[in-house]
């Protein structure tokens, strides 16, 4: 009884005086079941002793854009395809090339690597070879204090004043990243069938998974990768093991000027860990998501034509990269 008193305690004392304490504590207090993944934890600002207040303030006043390996894949659901996402991701195995043989021109084959970021839940079978991209994202932006994030506009129609906060100029490359990240940020919902997020700081990111979750008993797991590469490549499954069947949050962590994530919860899910061992010895611990209910993604998307299926008839899987976190009720 004192325990859950305490806990009481500290639940309401957190509510009402956020940014008084750190964000580690503020996990340990909402989330009293579940580690911080370390790929949360390398990133933090301060340690789970001092409070933000006593900390400098890293607010990033540089104007640097962190960026990871690769953005493909992040939100593709949403929207139809581009040329340049479908010749990254080909499912043709063999591409014909003319080749000049004098006046003449001579077809030939070439062999060009697959990477499939999506694959079937059938898939997921031991000693099954999968190609795909690697799971490394390395995207190394900061999590900032959520009393300094939350004084930073993030919105399309403060785009001018964030460029000043953060020093960048309108022309540049970095300016560009923040104008499509805002943008996706803003897509509107599918109806009925999605939540989602811009968290801009872990305790946005731990409220809103409370939410969606509707319990404080979650585990948080990500992918881990040992001695990768940054290539493409086959990956033979070792063991497959279901970890949840139902509802979950994925975090996928954006380029930005600090650590923000498009949290969300689209539909009904299994989540797997995948243990891979890839032809250079990269040995994975993948986590794979289910999508168990694609009929409302949209039917020109990615998905779709890599796999060559239909909205509905079956369930859509991909793995998550290495800086991606998903959330899943452990009762």
């Amino acid at each position: 009884m004192k325990l859950q008193a305490l806990t009481i305690f500290l639940l309401s004392f957190v509510a009402s005086t956020h940014a008084a304490i750190s964000p580690v504590v503020y996990w340990k207090v909402k989330l009293p079941n579940t580690q911080i993944p370390k790929v949360i934890k390398d990133f933090l600002p301060q340690s789970d002793d001092v409070a933000p207040e006593l900390k400098q303030d890293n607010t990033n006043a540089n104007g640097k854009v962190y960026y990871g390996l690769s953005q493909y894949g992040t939100i593709s659901w949403h929207r139809a395809a581009t040329k340049d996402e479908i010749l990254h991701f080909a499912t043709k195995k063999n591409v014909i090339k003319q080749v000049t043989r004098g006046n003449s021109f001579e077809a030939k084959e070439e062999d060009r690597p697959l990477k499939q970021y999506f694959f079937l839940e059938k898939d997921l079978e031991k000693g099954n070879i999968i190609n795909f991209p690697t799971l490394l994202n390395k995207n190394e932006a900061p999590f900032l204090p959520r009393g300094s994030v939350e004084s930073i506009p993030f919105s399309m129609e403060k785009f001018s004043e964030i460029l000043n906060h953060f020093s960048i100029d309108r022309k540049s490359k970095d300016a560009q990243t923040i104008k499509k990240t805002i943008e996706l940020c803003d897509e509107p919902e599918v109806k009925h069938k999605e939540k989602k997020m811009c968290v801009t700081s872990l305790e946005s990111m731990v409220d809103f998974g409370l939410s969606l979750l509707r319990t404080n008993n979650i585990l948080a797991i990500t992918s881990e990768v040992q001695g990768a590469t940054q290539n493409s490549q086959r990956y033979t499954i070792e063991k497959v093991q279901q970890i949840a069947d139902g509802d979950n949050m994925v975090c996928h962590k954006l380029n930005y000027v600090y650590a923000l994530h498009y949290c969300h919860f689209a539909g009904s899910t299994r989540t797997f860990m995948v243990s891979m061992i890839g032809d250079d010895g990269t040995k994975v611990k993948a986590v794979s998501v289910c999508h168990k209910d694609a009929s409302f993604w949209n039917p020109k998307s990615l998905p779709f034509i890599v796999l060559k299926v239909k909205p509905g008839t079956t369930p859509i899987c991909h793995f998550l990269k290495d800086d991606q976190i998903v959330f899943v009720p452990s009762e």
